[in-house]
């Protein structure tokens, strides 16, 4: 600049044009010329062009401003030169030929500077004016020196100033962006030498190479802090906001269409998967402007340093501070219509639904049918995938489109439905209610009626359920599959209220005798079940009926109830391959977003099948939904689908509570989660009753008395899953030495089982275990009423768990010859039918009777038996028993090499070189839970270190 103005002195003029773009430093260059200018006796006319009225509202606008530098804002005739000096009066020439002969006039008196700053926002006369200009001052001693923008826009720019000069009439020079090292020195001369180089590093990124961000970063900053600081994660911590206001000047300088594209970029770069350069042209383009020239931006503005290149090849902004000033003071409703055309395109280029939903999830209403299919295929895969609080999210976003009241009604149950069972919300009776009132078809309404009544009546509300069932009758009476549809659900939610219950099996039995056929097959199951928990049928017949039952085409509202009750008839009846078909079955069935009192009946059913087959390590595979924080707050309820599927314990008294706390072992096999969790403050659920005999059995009874001591029972509603936590909790009083305390419970058990009609042991057996704390407490004629009394309900049903059971504790009672041939043929009976939870405690009793009866070999060789069966099941609490009955008779402790399959599992996962706690995360089991298993191998294995398993593995049982 100091050349072209010495040349202009010598009477050489030129024009030379300063481009950029916004920010780079055009008028700041600008002025230190017109400074440098004036030092060497130049003359300075400025002029600043700005857009819209004013200066620019008349013809030649810019140059009047430019030679009539003393003029104020007033319409007087600016003050020139002599009339002399021009030639010729002025308002005899055009405006043009006028302000040409000005600037003559001005040249005559001494070299002049001619400063136009942002040219390209000048009248389209006074423009022409200066180019034709350019094209004479070569001949005086005027340098005209013009800023014009120049950058890449969205909106195609207007033709620059010089585009009709020959280049030999106009030097241009293009401002580049700061360097990195020029910006890192302009950092460290205002925050100091000290700031460490990330710091550094971050502060030019957000400054783009752009000057005015960047002072404007550091005036923020410098304002903010006394000391230099790390930069913050949004511009809301910078203060006074000069930083996301130069942004803001920034965008608005470069036009509408750019600001918004600069923005959809921002908005979209929160979502990098899938959100790539065509999605992002795509939208773009969706919006209103033209692909090509979003692909032209993108290409420039990397060049500028506003975007960088990511690892995956994307283009994103350089620094997320930069991001979020894009987006500040960006108003919802666009940024809404960005997501929301990001989601469009997205869905045309076949992105999974996820992805697009979440996007969805930021926008506005589209009111289009596929966002709604969106958001409702979206929130199912989140529940496929065990998302339920993000199924919620996307339901809840999905009403705000338009749908059908039918659907509407869908949603809303589902909805509801997750609320309660999940979330705990508020909003979910009065979402299921709304579901219930919204005119449609009337299977919608039963839906919603029936997940309602299950709300209800898991909240205790069980006459309320039931009520709001029976008023659908009248509603359905040409609709007789959905009817009994509301009449079985009624049925089954009447179980958690004693004198309801009553009144339903009433009425089923009635309509029974009457017509059958009314009830339907799921109806005629319920009173199968009913009369096996009466004690009023035998395990053939009821299976007969159900088999029968399931050969009769139900309908698909129905069909749930039919597979849950025929699941837990099979389980009672000890058919338990059957039983986990038709759990299985129903389970797979089910909606899982729809709350139905199958749902959690199927899962009683599933767990009581893992506790008939001893296997506690599916019990306690998951160990967090069970543990709790020790305040009895979680997630399951447990609705029942029956007073209960078959709930056993083979119990056997050990010498006190010192042995009953010893240590524990578990096992961890995989399985099937059993679902539930602890206590969802209405009480305990049947499944944290299994709990706590796993616990029990595997030796952790300290923990069981942490789950069982979590719960109020004083405050749990009534129903049958508190007479099974009653059981349980007796169980833990027992293993604990304290057989009056486990009476108590076991006789609380049945006497509400009993009030319930419900007699069979099939359910609980409460008058087992209450005879062994009868005969522990020195009562032998009471613990004999009760054997004799299970041994004849038992019979009933007449399945071999329940007899041998029943047979073993009878025998335990009566004592002598008589008990010992007792319990010979609970062995037998248990041995042939292979019930290994029932089989393992009638071998530790007829070994301590033959002890007693003097008859030591035999009596060795059926409690190390028990042992062994006890050592593979991974029960503990019973190796234990028969490990003191052989001490007690003299023998020598049984030693066991075979490992349990949850102790192979984990030496298996140490010998691939895992480590303790990998294998804990693996397996979803505590570390301690690990290093018991390992300690326990390492003993039967006969090794001592890590090293040694594979081998020591290759060779044993």
């Amino acid at each position: 600049m100091a050349d072209e103005a010495a040349r202009a002195r010598e009477g050489t003029g030129r024009l030379v044009l300063l481009r950029g773009a916004t920010g780079t430093g055009r008028t700041a260059l600008l002025e230190a010329a017109t400074e440098h200018a004036e030092a060497h006796g130049m003359r300075v006319l400025r002029v600043r062009c700005s857009t819209g009225g004013g200066a620019n509202s008349v013809p030649l606008a810019a140059v009047e401003q430019l030679l009539s530098p003393l003029q104020e804002l007033t319409t007087s005739p600016p003050p020139g030169p002599p009339a002399e000096a021009t030639g010729a009066p002025d308002e005899s020439l055009p405006p043009a030929a006028r302000l040409w002969r000005l600037l003559r006039a001005y040249a005559a008196e001494g070299p002049v500077l001619v400063a136009v700053d942002d040219v390209h926002l000048a009248d389209e006369n006074s423009r022409c004016w200066l180019i034709e200009a350019a094209r004479r001052v070569d001949r005086l001693p005027v340098l005209l020196l013009v800023t014009e923008r120049s950058q890449y826009d969205v909106d195609p720019p207007s033709a620059g100033l010089v585009h009709t000069l020959s280049p030999a009439l106009v030097r241009t020079h293009t401002l580049a962006p700061l360097s990195h090292d020029a910006a890192a020195e302009l950092v460290r001369s205002a925050v100091g030498d000290d700031v460490p180089e990330k710091w550094v590093t971050d502060y030019v990124r957000a400054g783009a190479g752009n000057p005015l961000l960047l002072r404007a970063l550091l005036e923020d900053l410098s304002a903010t802090t006394a000391a230099p600081a790390p930069l913050p994660k949004t511009c809301a911590a910078l203060y006074p906001g000069a930083y996301p206001a130069a942004v803001s000047w920034w965008l608005d300088c470069a036009g509408a269409a750019t600001a918004e594209t600069a923005r959809v970029l921002a908005a979209l770069d929160e979502l990098p998967e899938g959100a790539d350069a065509d999605l992002f042209t795509e939208t773009v383009d969706t919006l209103g402007a033209d692909p090509a020239r979003v692909r032209g931006w993108l290409t420039a503005m990397p060049r500028l340093g506003m975007l960088r290149f990511g690892d995956d090849g994307q283009s994103r902004y350089a620094h997320p501070l930069l991001r979020d000033a894009v987006l500040t003071g960006w108003c919802a409703a666009d940024r809404q219509a960005a997501h929301g055309a990001a989601a469009e395109a997205m869905l045309r280029r076949g992105v999974p639904t996820p992805t697009v939903a979440e996007l969805l999830l930021r926008s506005g209403t589209m009111g289009e049918v596929w966002a709604t299919e969106v958001l409702l295929d979206a929130a199912g895969s989140a529940v496929r995938d065990d998302r339920t609080d993000d199924a919620v999210v996307l339901l809840r976003r999905a009403l705000d489109e338009p749908m059908s009241d039918g659907r509407r009604a869908e949603v809303l149950t589902e909805l509801g439905s997750l609320e309660f069972a999940a979330v705990r919300s508020s909003a979910a009776i009065p979402r299921l209610t709304e579901a219930m009132r919204l005119p449609g078809l009337p299977q919608y309404r039963v839906q919603a009626a029936v997940a309602l009544g299950t709300a209800l009546a898991r909240r205790g509300e069980a006459r309320a359920a039931v009520t709001l069932l029976h008023n659908l009758d009248g509603q359905l009476t040409d609709h007789p599959d959905l009817l009994r549809t509301v009449q079985t659900a009624s049925a089954l939610l009447s179980d958690h209220d004693q004198t309801i219950r009553e009144e339903m099996y009433r009425r089923l039995h009635e309509t029974a005798e009457h017509s059958p056929q009314a009830l339907g097959p799921a109806g005629r199951a319920l009173l199968v079940r009913y009369e096996a928990t009466a004690g009023l049928i035998s395990a053939d017949a009821a299976m007969k009926r159900v088999r029968a039952l399931l050969s009769e085409p139900a309908g698909p509202l129905t069909e749930p109830f039919l597979l849950g009750t025929a699941a837990a008839v099979a389980q009672w009846a000890d058919e338990l391959d059957e039983a986990e078909r038709l759990t299985d079955r129903g389970l797979t069935g089910q909606r899982p977003t729809l709350l139905h009192p199958m749902h959690e009946a199927l899962l009683n059913v599933r767990a009581d099948i893992a506790a008939a087959r001893g296997d506690y390590g599916q019990l306690l595979s998951d160990e967090e939904s069970w543990r709790g924080d020790g305040t009895g707050a979680g997630t399951g309820t447990g609705t029942g689908g029956s007073p209960g599927p078959g709930f056993g314990f083979g119990l056997e008294w050990v010498a006190g509570p010192g042995e009953a706390r010893a240590p524990a072992e578990i096992g961890t096999g995989s399985g099937t989660g059993t679902g539930t969790g602890t206590s969802n403050g209405n009480g305990p659920t049947n499944v944290e009753a299994h709990v706590l005999i796993a616990l029990v059995e595997t030796g952790r009874v300290d923990e069981a008395w942490q789950l069982a001591d979590a719960f109020d029972l004083r405050e749990a509603h009534d129903s049958w899953e508190l007479n099974r936590f009653l059981y349980a909790r007796g169980v833990v009083r027992a293993a604990s030495g304290d057989p009056a305390g486990a009476l108590g419970d076991f006789l609380e058990c049945g006497r509400r089982q009993s009030a319930r009609d419900v007699l069979s042991p099939v359910v609980t057996p409460w008058r087992a275990a209450a005879a062994q704390c009868q005969l522990a407490l020195g009562h032998p004629r009471e613990a004999l009423a009760l054997a004799e009394e299970e041994l004849r309900l038992a019979r009933v049903w007449n399945t071999p768990r329940l007899v041998g059971r029943s047979l073993r504790i009878l025998g335990t009672a009566t004592g002598g010859r008589h008990g010992l041939d007792l319990s010979e043929e609970a062995v037998r009976i248990l041995r042939e039918a292979a019930v290994e939870t029932e089989l393992i405690p009638a071998l530790i009793a007829r070994g301590r009777q033959l002890t007693a009866a003097g008859d030591r070999s035999r009596a060795r060789k059926s409690l190390r038996e028990a042992a062994e069966r006890a050592e593979h099941l991974g029960a503990v609490r019973l190796r234990s028993a028969a490990d003191e009955s052989l001490r007690e008779g003299g023998a020598r402790r049984t030693a066991t090499t075979t490992l349990t399959a949850s102790e192979r599992r984990i030496a298996e996962l140490a010998a691939e070189g895992r480590t303790n706690t990998e294998i804990a995360e693996l397996l979803h089991v505590a570390r301690r839970t690990v290093e018991t298993h390992l300690t326990s191998a390492y003993r039967k294995l006969g090794i001592r270190r890590r090293g040694e398993l594979t081998a020591a593995l290759g060779r044993a049982p």
